[in-house]
Formats: structure tokens, sequence, C-alpha cells
């Protein structure tokens, strides 16, 4: 298939083993509704995705408070509240 000449199916090889990190917490259906979408994106590009619920470290409970969800990649926050799967497409194909 032409798409496949251009890298169009398959994990993305740029964003295979980044870590993303997704701080949550239990009862959140902003995080239910945003682990889908970033759930998602793991299918089609294949990076390391880690779940973190802030409540189980008083560190994280601190920094985040009632802001959650929150994605990182490669260790910067990208999202908090809801996540943009469109802005998260181009953030991975870098």
């Amino acid at each position: 298939m032409l798409w496949g000449w251009f890298g169009r199916d398959g994990p993305c090889k740029a964003s295979a083993g980044r870590p993303v990190l997704f701080y949550t917490r239990r009862g959140c259906h902003l995080c239910e509704e945003a682990w889908q979408v970033v759930q998602a994106a793991q299918k089609k590009h294949g990076f390391t995705l880690t779940a973190v619920d802030v409540d189980g470290d008083p560190t994280l409970a601190a920094e985040h408070g009632d802001c959650v969800p929150v994605v990182a990649i490669d260790g910067k926050v990208r999202f908090r509240g809801r996540v943009n799967a469109v802005l998260l497409e181009r953030m991975l194909r870098n």
C-alpha cells in the first residue's frame, strides 16, 4: 500500500520507546477519557506508557493537586486536564 511507503502504517520509529507518563487518580472521569486518547496513540506509535496514581505518593498529590490527568512526554508536561488527540499526534511525530 502507498501509505506504507510514507511510513503511516505501524508504529512510528521516532515515538517507539519514548516514555509517556500519565498521572491520574481513581474516580476521575477526565482521566478515563484522556486515557482512551493516549492508549489509542500508543497503539499507533508504540511508545512506553505508564500510569501513575498521584494519590499513592504525597509529593505527586501535592504537586498535581486536583489537576489531573497530566500527561508528560519525555519528562515534560504536555497536557493537563483534557488531551487533544490532534496535538498529541503532532507531538509524537516529532
